[in-house]
């Protein structure tokens, strides 16, 4: 079964970008012009299989800074013992109010790239339900695993996160890797069973997004 996302025509209240401009400037890893308002490069979505939860990640840049990669997973209620990781929450005039994590400690995120990385199960395709009917929308970007497929484990919970220029999320049974500030990459996928790299490409731009290995 294809991978859908289904989006809403609604205003958002503070806009994701808003959360964005205020967060950023406290991450260690970020780099830019504090003051600078952030801008959406280019994004992708992986899809919930409970339909619970929304995950996007954006790429973003802040005047004329490097970009920058956050993945976001938004929630109708909190996440339990994820405080630190919570980015802010905004009020969507059709789900109301939605909490918004920095997704690295989120396991439905890991599971969702777990399966990207590993499995090449790409993104989610994105629609609008217009009069009972399915309006795709096209990406602007695209993403593409080098791993062959091949079968994920059970990503079960997030048992560490080690936050960084190259962060990385750590479960009982894949490790992987997320690069913030994709042009930083540097020496490749980690090496593990199924090391594989998840690459990103928009506009003339081509970059790793990602690296994830089987524990």
């Amino acid at each position: 079964m294809p991978r859908m996302a289904l989006l809403h025509r609604a205003e958002i209240r503070p806009t994701k970008l808003e959360l964005l401009t205020a967060w950023l400037p406290s991450r260690g890893w970020y780099q830019g012009d504090a003051a600078a308002e952030v801008v959406r490069v280019a994004a992708y979505r992986f899809d919930d299989p409970a339909g619970e939860v929304g995950i996007e990640t954006l790429l973003v840049r802040a005047g004329a800074g490097p970009v920058h990669q956050v993945p976001l997973t938004y929630r109708g209620a909190p996440l339990p013992s994820a405080d630190a990781w919570l980015i802010g929450t905004t009020e969507h005039s059709v789900l109301g109010t939605r909490w918004v994590y920095d997704a690295c400690a989120d396991p439905v995120y890991a599971a969702a790239l777990a399966d990207a990385v590993l499995a090449g199960t790409g993104q989610a395709e994105e629609y609008f339900e217009v009069d009972g009917h399915r309006e795709v929308r096209a990406p602007n970007m695209e993403i593409t695993s080098d791993s062959g497929g091949i079968d994920v484990p059970t990503v079960g919970a997030v048992r560490r996160v080690v936050d960084g220029t190259l962060t990385v999320i750590v479960t009982d049974t894949v490790e992987l890797t997320l690069l913030r500030r994709p042009d930083a990459a540097a020496g490749g996928p980690p090496a593990g069973v199924g090391a594989a790299t998840l690459t990103g490409a928009w506009d003339d731009v081509t970059m790793p997004l990602a690296y994830a290995s089987v524990r």
